[in-house]
């Protein structure tokens, strides 16, 4: 996958000198710089090598083909121009692996999910203005919540999913109001069978952890949120308890099980390139970490997490994870013979990212989402299976009711599906 990096994404081309202006306009950020629409760009009076240049690099970025973004943008052409030449051609002009040809003329597939449809956003200056955020969050999350979280709640392979009740009961009893506890949801994917039934996955919890179990956890900043131009050097900061992380705003918490590990990253990948979303229901985003590897945050961040990196000194969060200890599972059993596990690791795989085995490898991770105060935790995924994801979909959907919580007490799940 692409890295999150500025100076990566802009590259030698014709946005290089533009840098300055989107920095003062708020376009800081590869996640919210890819949702430029023309508006936008006739805000900033961007020309029109300016505009072809940042459509065909989002193009590239969602298929993890930057490393070819500067020749293929000094040829003058435009997208649709460079999609419709011949295999030779892009073999010939521009040095293109067949495999990376294939990737990049299948303009269906590419390896970050894009926004959904209809979803705009503009420039950070201007969303401080609640009215605004209100018009992107009805029409963004009125595609996302009808058309995914449909499926996610009532898919076959989520009927085995560990819920305390179904996800539209529980979404309508998430209230928050002064003194109001949030009642929670933790969720995993299922377990399958390994080596024939032989061996057994480890056991998970099946109520949310109490608040009390990460309120006190000793954390450390280990990164601050990416931003252009900024110094690439981890910077740890004193020992601090968990809770002021969420003291003002929500937050999603990714827990990282190990951050060389192919699927950790993908996951990274995957959800902060939705921080535009996050950003405008009001939710911060931060990777926690285990263990201080300062080579593996640097490999890290920015490249496949371009937001605030955590480490928990006492593995606090995954212990609450575990119901209060460490989910671990071994190499051999959680992965070699678990087929739901290698099926995580091939769709990695397939999005081009690269890995190492540096740290500590077995102990689960997964998310939380936290609201803000001491309101309680919303939600819980379990990586019980090496390399599961929380769906997307669904964390978004729950952010919503952390952001609108009128609307969420007074609309039932029937009316959003």
């Amino acid at each position: 996958m692409a890295s999150f990096s500025m100076e990566d994404f802009i590259g030698n081309g014709a946005l290089k000198g533009l840098l300055p202006k989107l920095v003062e306009e708020g376009w800081d950020d590869v996640p919210t710089l890819k949702i430029m629409n023309s508006e936008d760009m006739d805000a900033i009076n961007m020309t029109q090598q300016q505009k072809a240049a940042l459509e065909l690099r989002s193009y590239l970025h969602d298929r993890a083909l930057m490393q070819y973004g500067d020749k293929l943008e000094s040829s003058g052409k435009f997208l649709p121009e460079l999609l419709n030449l011949s295999i030779t051609d892009l073999s010939s002009q521009f040095g293109m692996k067949r495999g990376h040809i294939a990737r990049f003329t299948d303009r269906n597939s590419a390896c970050a999910d894009p926004l959904p449809a209809g979803y705009t956003l503009r420039t950070k200056r201007m969303m401080t203005t609640p009215s605004r955020n209100n018009s992107i969050l009805k029409s963004e999350l009125s595609s996302v919540n009808s058309r995914k979280i449909l499926s996610i709640s009532r898919a076959p392979t989520r009927a085995n999913s560990i819920y305390d009740r179904s996800l539209e009961q529980a979404l309508s009893e998430i209230k928050i109001k002064d003194g109001h506890v949030i009642k929670g949801i933790v969720a995993a994917e299922p377990a399958e069978p390994r080596a024939c039934g032989c061996v057994q996955p480890p056991p998970i919890v099946e109520d949310v952890c109490p608040y009390s179990a990460i309120e006190n956890v000793s954390v450390q900043k280990l990164a601050p949120e990416y931003k252009i131009g900024m110094e690439r050097l981890v910077k740890t900061t004193p020992p601090m308890k968990a809770s002021e992380l969420w003291r003002d705003k929500p937050a999603v918490l990714l827990c990282i099980r190990r951050p060389g590990c192919i699927m950790c990253r993908a996951e990274a990948h995957k959800l902060y390139a939705k921080k535009p979303i996050f950003d405008a229901l009001g939710i911060q985003l931060f990777a926690i970490l285990h263990e201080h590897i300062e080579s593996e945050v640097r490999d890290f961040w920015p490249r496949y997490w371009g937001g605030v990196v955590i480490f928990d000194r006492t593995m606090g969060f995954f212990k609450a994870l575990g119901g209060g200890k460490l989910l671990k599972d071994r190499f051999i059993t959680g992965f070699i013979f678990n087929p739901r596990a290698i099926a995580n690791y091939k769709r990695a795989k397939a999005t081009g990212i690269e890995q190492n085995f540096k740290g500590e490898g077995e102990i689960k991770g997964g998310l939380f989402l936290v609201g803000s105060g001491r309101s309680g935790i919303a939600y819980q995924f379990i990586e019980r299976n090496f390399g599961d994801w929380a769906p997307l979909p669904e964390v978004i959907e729950i952010c919503t009711q952390l952001q609108n919580p009128q609307e969420a007490q007074g609309e039932s799940m029937s009316t959003v599906i």
